[in-house]
């Protein structure tokens, strides 16, 4: 099946089946990330209390846990959600956001990838050079390495975590320790729109959701975040007219769109 097609066959899937999402992610993106998942066709749900991510995850077609705003409650809830999707065999995606910027930071993600399996890890360059143990400059949640860069640090940390690593960028670069593919599309404005990076992590959630393997669904969700993030800018007078026709984008998505908005390069 053409690669567009078969990612457009899982949005259709999404719409149809509507997979509960569940989300312990930070303060600044929540109504976004809620919004985008909402548009794709996806049902999220949004928590920071442990007892309550704890009970959801349970729920749950797929976790996705974001250390965007790693107060003690939220990390709590982080771990909470991560061990009751394990235990009821939910996939959970992590987002590390900033990972390297404070020895906290560090700390938390950690406890979070030694505490069980994940599906799916998405960050930036940066993030991801720093997981996989490389040397990595950032300036707070902003990568300062160009997606590429971190290629072969995505496959090495592919294969040590068992998981599907996804770096977003001008390129994304998603591997899973043995297999690595290039996927382009977009457009660099949507780095000016807060929650874009938080939102692509949700997104994966809603496909990983669907079973099947993780690299497709990684895949999956990036080319409609490259192709929503390209139709939106298209029409957009800045940054906050490109968030709403994100969402519009999303929500109107067609096969045809995908064909034209992302393209496997390798």
């Amino acid at each position: 099946m053409p690669f567009a097609s078969a990612v457009f066959a899982a949005v259709d899937r999404i719409r149809t089946e509507m997979p509960l999402v569940v989300n312990v992610t930070n303060s600044v993106v929540t109504n976004f990330t809620a919004n985008a998942l909402l548009a794709l066709g996806a049902s999220p749900a949004m928590t920071h209390a442990p007892e309550d991510a704890a009970s959801l995850a349970g729920l749950a077609r797929a976790v996705v846990c974001n250390m965007g705003t790693p107060g003690e409650a939220e990390v709590a809830s982080l771990l909470a959600a991560h061990q009751a999707a394990t235990t009821a065999g939910v996939p959970v995606v992590f987002d590390p956001v900033a990972v390297g910027a404070t020895p906290w930071r560090r700390e938390v993600a950690r406890r979070f990838l030694d505490a069980g399996p994940v599906a799916v890890v998405r960050g930036n360059a940066s993030e991801i050079l720093f997981l996989a143990g490389e040397n990595a400059a950032s300036r707070g949640v902003d990568s300062l390495h160009a997606s590429d860069e971190a290629r072969q640090a995505a496959c090495a940390l592919a294969a040590k975590l068992g998981c599907v690593v996804c770096v977003s960028g001008e390129l994304d670069v998603v591997s899973d320790g043995q297999t690595t593919v290039l996927l382009a599309g977009g457009h660099i404005r949507m780095t000016r729109v807060t929650g874009m990076g938080c939102a692509a992590t949700a997104l994966i959630g809603a496909f990983v959701a669907l079973g099947g393997p993780a690299l497709e669904a990684t895949l999956g969700a990036m080319a409609v975040m490259a192709t929503a993030g390209s139709l939106a800018e298209a029409g957009a007078a800045g940054p906050g007219s490109l968030a709403v026709g994100f969402l519009d984008a999303l929500a109107n998505l067609t096969e045809a769109q995908i064909d034209q908005g992302a393209r496997v390069v390798s």
